[in-house]
């Protein structure tokens, strides 16, 4: 009874407050959806994507999420909008509830998803993030009983933005594998022949600095006070970094994705041989969480939406009494308060690089990096290790041999 009172009284707020029928302090965060998607849409209508516009930086399924306020066409563009985010963040919690059921569940999951969703203020609405992570968490929960259903959902979700590929480090078997690159190149070839410029956002970011809330960025908000004579520019959409030596950390923050990409695949080769072999029922949530979290903090970019990716990451795993991401993404969530202060509420004292913004930044981002060192440690000891024998009562790891898929919840 909590979980749906907190969820609704919750996401109520957040709704008044996108609907300005509530005012939240700092900058107003829905002229994304007012004025940036709504010219995007416009575009898209006339069956191309836009080919000129170089904040369009997103795969071309990015479209379906655009368009998607024409399903109410009785309410204007933002409001639309706003209310199928609203209608997804249901329906995510709805696919954590059911997960949460059964032995060896929890539902800690569903109410992660309750509590961090808020936590980051009404940016969450006001960016289509929430539905990526949706296909991103349903992929998850189906890749127990459905892996080519789930390998389907994470192919959509790289085209819709990208990251969602990452699900499919830690999925048992080649069939969501086979799945994901079927689909993804059947649709990505649909777009390639109907609309001109689906793939033109590659090209878009060749120019991009550092943006002011990444990692990288604490180099230059503390260089600033020290006499650096770069700057700080609306760049790409976002304010960014530009000037002297933003080129060494931009290619330092590519070296470090690379290195965790090589991470990754050590650990996925690894843990593959490991002689107990153990790819249990949460691992394939526990490995998504982490490659997201290791993308996230090695980026160039760190948008406040992205905590949305992790918080509907973190809940998939908290699904599960068996996870090692306990830790972890209880310090995603502390993190999330963190990112509403920064963004939107004093957002002007990080661009201005004051004493207290760069405190702000340095603490929240310290937080992801330690859920990330953490959360990858986690996975490493419980796979590669061996890991420790499941609970009595909780469904046996899946290994290489398994006659049948251990349901995951997925309805």
């Amino acid at each position: 009874m909590w979980l749906p009172t907190v969820w609704g009284a919750t996401r109520l707020v957040l709704l008044l407050f996108v609907l300005k029928v509530l005012v939240f302090p700092g900058p107003d965060v829905t002229g994304d959806v007012s004025v940036i998607y709504r010219d995007w849409a416009d575009v898209l209508r006339t069956g191309t994507f836009p080919l000129n516009d170089v904040t369009w930086q997103y795969p071309p399924a990015a479209a379906f999420a655009v368009l998607s306020p024409g399903l109410l066409p009785f309410l204007e563009y933002a409001t639309a909008f706003f209310v199928l985010a609203w209608v997804t963040d249901a329906a995510v919690l709805a696919l954590l509830w059911h997960a949460g059921r059964g032995t060896g569940r929890s539902p800690r999951g569903a109410w992660v998803w309750v509590a961090g969703v808020p936590l980051l203020g009404p940016t969450v609405y006001a960016r289509y993030d929430v539905m990526v992570t949706a296909v991103a968490v349903a992929a998850l929960l189906a890749a127990g009983r459905h892996p080519r259903v789930a390998g389907a959902l994470a192919a959509v979700g790289a085209l819709l933005k990208v990251w969602p590929a990452l699900v499919l480090v830690g999925m048992r078997g080649r069939e969501p594998w086979v799945a994901a690159a079927v689909s993804g190149a059947g649709l990505a070839a649909l777009f390639a022949v109907s609309m001109p410029g689906a793939f033109a956002f590659l090209t878009f970011q060749r120019e991009r600095g550092v943006e002011v809330e990444s990692l990288g960025s604490l180099v230059f908000h503390v260089a600033r006070h020290f006499g650096w004579e770069g700057g700080v520019l609306l760049n790409y959409g976002s304010m960014e970094f530009l000037g002297p030596h933003v080129d060494t950390v931009g290619t330092v923050s590519l070296g470090l994705s690379a290195v965790a990409f090589g991470w990754l695949l050590l650990w996925r080769v690894r843990a593959s041989r490991s002689a107990s072999h153990r790819f249990a029922a949460h691992t394939a949530a526990d490995a998504a969480f982490v490659a997201v979290l290791m993308f996230t903090v090695t980026s160039r970019v760190i948008s406040p939406q992205y905590l949305v990716w992790l918080v509907g990451l973190g809940a998939v795993c908290r699904c599960f009494r068996a996870s090692r991401m306990r830790v972890p993404v209880a310090l995603v969530l502390a993190a999330t308060p963190l990112t509403a202060l920064e963004f939107p509420l004093l957002f002007a004292d990080v661009v201005a690089s004051t004493p207290f913004g760069i405190t702000l930044l340095s603490v929240r981002n310290g937080l992801l990096v330690a859920a990330t060192l953490l959360a990858a440690r986690a996975l490493w000891r419980g796979t590669v290790r061996g890991g420790t024998p499941a609970p009595a009562g909780q469904p046996a790891p899946l290994t290489r041999a398994a006659p049948a898929d251990t349901p995951t919840g997925a309805p």
